[in-house]
């Protein structure tokens, strides 16, 4: 059997009271517990020793004084665990008897003369066990520490059903000579090879299926992964459900999961090894409903594999990125995106050794008051605990930099499982002085303490208070005269639960809204390991990370196992996610943020800065209404405008006249009025690429294949001016504030100043080169933020490039796509970027840090878009419209559109009629929402 989560270090050998617990130590038993089947009333699986497993149980009674007058019976279960055989009595009056193997000095059955004979052919239902020392627990159901009785002495327990004597005794006696075995490694390796020679001759119960009609996909054999302890048996997946039963069948026969009710499922390193696997059928619960270790990865792999293409068809699958956008967005809170994102980097509040992490927030434990106004009281969010004390930091910098390599800052890790339970050490409570006493001094410590760099656990930031109450008043010892009670809270709480709801309320604050991703920097991403963890004073012993070490290169047993605990007592760093800095949190009060970049000052320009409304105001409630309506799309009139593919549509302010360019090389304007089309010009004999109006509507620009870019009097009906800014087709322009925009073949975006929008229709344009953005190769596609300081391009080779035209500068290069960038397009608030190409593919970039944070692939090619950050509306290869829902990572809506592909789309400013161009080249439809 392999090893378990590891208790508190100075345990030699811990008979464990079972209570989840906070940094330092106190602690109730929490739900967690309880889903393993534990009562107080009665046996628990947190009373084995480490490493121990459960193994039968049988109906028995336990006889006192055996064939005296004052013989008597104790109704209850003998349990036979692989280190001790316990006897849980009915009433629960009576203690608990433990008695370990490694103590028995004789095991039979026994002789109704009261001799003792090993495999005698006496027809006993009676078992003896002759011993030196046994435990008694929770006498009068009282949690306290064991009493123990030495000495000589018999116990005699009588099975209901006397055919399994011989079984039991059997199995008593495999077990004792493997508990006398000094080696550890030879011990763990004998009880291993018992347990799975009872896995072996079993299997599961098919009777148990939910339904005669299940079709068995797979068993396997496993163990059920609980806080301290795992329980073997097996695991059966069928078409509609997942099964464990234990061998035991503690706490219950079978433990069966409905598929249709998953929604997530993780997998897990357990002891370091890839062998676990956690599934949740609840989105933002903190606790799973099943932990199952496999003895095998493929066993792992393919149960994995088969619930995720179920899940694939039922639930939207979601990875860091995309919890990431839905918490920028406003849809997580901040517990629940940090409770994501520890599910995603090996966290389990089943494992000890890898429990979730979330960090101090509050800096003031003193003051009768809490002002969440007052960033002062906020803890420093972008320094790791141990570099929060500048004193302690630079003693620890010394240390630093005369240590030989590998160095590392710190000596003990901010999440280990010592700070996480309270154990029974030597059968009796640790030291009151070491137990988790006060909040505030708790702070203090990880302050100031030369080894205490803690971080807390997601408890502190629950409604669960009873890990700060002693509510079974345990007798937990006296610190400076005073018995060890509850935990001591701040002034400004008034109760546990108070303290709770500031904690909640800290969390969620503005304050840490702005500035939570940079501790997520050094937890999950880039400021976790390498140049970046240095830079940050972020640098832990090299154990704690994962793949410090190869346990399969060590080669001597007793070595690895000594390795093994080692890293699973000291701590694990989470695994991690990002390796490029974090973006923040689109919050209202984003302006007040230190604004040391062009993009900070580009967002506290933008029409629709955060800084103003918030990103879910796009300003008018119809565009908000529209947004909410678009998979409502009904087709309201087409007509047949151009000879082939339609390239670019844009509409006078007034709505009357719509104007088109397509690839047959002509402009032509349609009247919404009479139904006609009422021009058609051409300027060239190469197709035209898109088009805009000037503001006053009196001008169209269209760019063309010819290089060249062409200014059209709409009053006046003629062509007005060519600009030959190019050496390659011209792909794309934009305008804004008298400034023209042109992508190229050429491998540019060029910028251009020009003459205000109302001059006569005689006059000639005068344009000046501004800037001249380079790319590598062919620009494709260009588009503006809403205050135009931002531009986005995508390339012929699948690159999209963020660009700050401030100062004409490349701020981020991201290759993202695997062929031609169709389409890109900037959110309103300006913070994400949306881009498609021929792979059929959608991402999201944040404008920021130019992460990828989101990835949607459909079946086919999406030619064109438009977005109002949330909700997309694509244009695909086979002349559908599709919706997507980008924070649900999903497709809400196909429409058809045209009969091939969707080549452009134009959506007014109330976002409620688009009009969508075909490459059939025969039309141009409108839509109403």
């Amino acid at each position: 059997m392999t090893a378990q989560a590891r208790s508190h270090p100075a345990a030699a050998e811990p008979r464990r009271a079972g209570r989840q617990c906070s940094p330092g130590g106190r602690g109730q038993l929490t739900r967690k517990h309880a889903s393993a089947g534990v009562r107080w009333g009665g046996f628990s699986l947190l009373l084995l020793n480490l490493e121990e497993y459960y193994s039968e149980q049988h109906r028995a009674n336990h006889i006192l004084h055996k064939g005296s007058h004052h013989e008597r019976k104790i109704r209850g279960s003998l349990k036979i665990c692989s280190k001790s055989a316990i006897f849980e009595p009915d009433a629960i009056s009576q203690p608990i008897i433990k008695i370990p193997l490694r103590d028995c000095i004789k095991t039979g059955k026994h002789r109704e003369n009261g001799a003792n004979r090993h495999f005698t052919k006496a027809k006993s239902g009676s078992i003896s066990l002759i011993f030196s020392q046994v435990y008694f627990i929770k006498e009068h159901n009282v949690v306290a520490p064991y009493k123990i009785e030495r000495g000589k002495m018999e116990y005699v327990f009588e099975l209901d059903v006397s055919e399994k004597v011989e079984d039991v005794v059997e199995t008593l006696l495999q077990l004792h000579r493997a508990s006398c075995i000094d080696k550890l490694d030879d011990q763990t390796a004998m009880i291993t090879a018992i347990l799975q020679s009872r896995l072996a001759r079993t299997s599961f119960d098919k009777n148990r299926f939910q339904n005669i009609s299940e079709k068995l996909h797979m068993e396997c054999k496993a163990e059920m992964v609980t806080p301290l302890v795992t329980n073997a048996g097996h695991v059966c997946i069928t078409d509609t459900n997942l099964y464990f039963q234990p061998l035991n069948g503690y706490p219950k026969p079978v433990v069966q999961i409905t598929l249709q009710d998953v929604r997530r499922i993780y997998k897990r390193r357990h002891a370091l090894m890839p062998l676990g696997l956690e599934v949740f059928c609840r989105e933002d619960d903190l606790c799973s409903d099943i932990y199952l270790k496999f003895y095998e990865p493929q066993d792992r792999d393919d149960l994995y594999f088969y619930i995720a293409t179920y899940l694939e068809h039922h639930v939207a699958g979601h990875t860091a990125e995309s919890y990431m956008l839905q918490w920028q967005r406003g849809l997580l809170s901040n517990y629940q995106y940090l409770l994501h994102l520890n599910n995603l980097a090996d966290r389990s509040c089943n494992d000890l050794s890898q429990y979730p992490v979330f960090p101090w927030i509050i800096h003031d434990y003193s003051s009768s008051e809490l002002d969440m106004s007052n960033p002062g009281n906020f803890r420093d969010l972008s320094k790791p605990v141990g570099a929060l004390n500048k004193e302690r930091l630079e003693r620890l910098l010394t240390r630093y930099q005369e240590m030989p390599e590998p160095k590392f800052m710190y000596g003990s890790h901010y999440s280990s499982p010592g700070y996480y339970m309270l154990c029974l050490q030597n059968e009796r409570f640790d030291n009151a002085d070491r137990m988790f006493n006060s909040i505030a001094e708790t702070w203090k410590n990880s302050l100031d303490g030369a080894t205490d760099f803690k971080e807390l656990i997601p408890e502190f930031y629950g409604d669960d208070v009873s890990f700060l109450v002693n509510s079974l008043k345990l007798d937990l010892g006296k610190r400076q005269g005073q018995m060890v009670d509850d935990v001591e809270l701040p002034p400004w709480a008034s109760s546990p639960e108070d303290f709770l709801q500031k904690s909640k309320d800290a969390l969620e604050s503005n304050y840490v809204s702005e500035h939570l991703h940079e501790w997520i920097d050094l937890i999950f991403g880039y400021k976790q390991k390498g140049s970046g963890a240095v830079g940050a004073h972020n640098v832990f012993h090299p154990l704690t990370y994962e793949g410090g070490v190869d346990l399969n290169s060590i080669q001597d047993p007793d070595e690895k196992v000594a390795m093994l605990t080692q890293i699973l007592e000291f701590g694990q760093t989470p695994k991690q996610l990002f390796v490029t800095p974090h973006p923040r949190r689109i919050t209202p009060k984003f302006k007040s943020l230190s604004q040391t970049s062009s993009y900070n000052a580009s967002m506290a320009d933008s029409p629709v800065s955060p800084g103003e409304e918030s990103f879910e105001d796009l300003t008018e409630e119809s565009k908000t209404l529209a947004w909410n309506n678009i998979t409502k799309l009904q087709l309201h009139e087409h007509y047949k405008i151009h000879k082939e593919a339609v390239t670019g549509i844009t509409v006078s302010r007034n709505g009357s006249s719509v104007f088109t360019t397509s690839q047959d090389s002509t402009l032509k304007m349609f009247s919404k009025e009479s139904k006609m089309l009422q021009r058609s010009i051409s300027f060239s004999n190469m197709a035209s690429s898109s088009c805009l109006l000037l503001p006053g509507d009196a001008t169209v620009i269209t760019s063309s294949w010819d290089n060249n870019v062409y200014f059209y009097s709409t009053a006046f009906g003629r062509w007005q001016d060519t600009l030959m800014g190019h050496d390659d087709a011209v792909g794309k322009i934009c305008w804004h504030d008298n400034r023209l925009y042109s992508a190229s073949w050429d491998s540019t975006v060029k910028v251009w100043s020009g003459v205000p929008a109302e001059m006569p229709g005689t006059k000639r344009h005068h344009f000046d080169l501004l800037a001249e953005l380079e790319h590598d190769v062919s620009v494709e596609t260009i588009s503006l933020n809403p205050a135009s300081t931002l531009l986005v391009s995508g390339t012929k080779e699948g690159t999209v490039n963020i660009w700050d035209l401030t100062t004409a500068t490349l701020m981020h290069q991201i290759p993202c796509h695997s062929g031609i960038v169709c389409d890109t397009a900037f959110s309103p608030d300006s913070h994400h970027v949306l881009s498609t190409e021929a792979d059929g593919c959608l991402n999201v970039i944040d404008v920021q840090t130019g992460m990828l944070i989101s990835s949607m692939t459909s079946d086919e090619p999406q030619r064109c878009l438009v977005w109002d950050g949330n909700s997309i509306l694509s244009g695909s290869q086979s002349g559908e419209l599709l919706v997507w829902n980008l924070l649900g990572a999903k497709i809400s809506e196909r429409t058809q559109g045209h009969t091939c592909a969707v080549t452009c789309i134009w959506m007014n400013e109330q976002c409620s009629r688009p009009i969508v161009g075909g490459g059939e080249g025969r039309d141009s439809i409108r839509r109403d929402i």
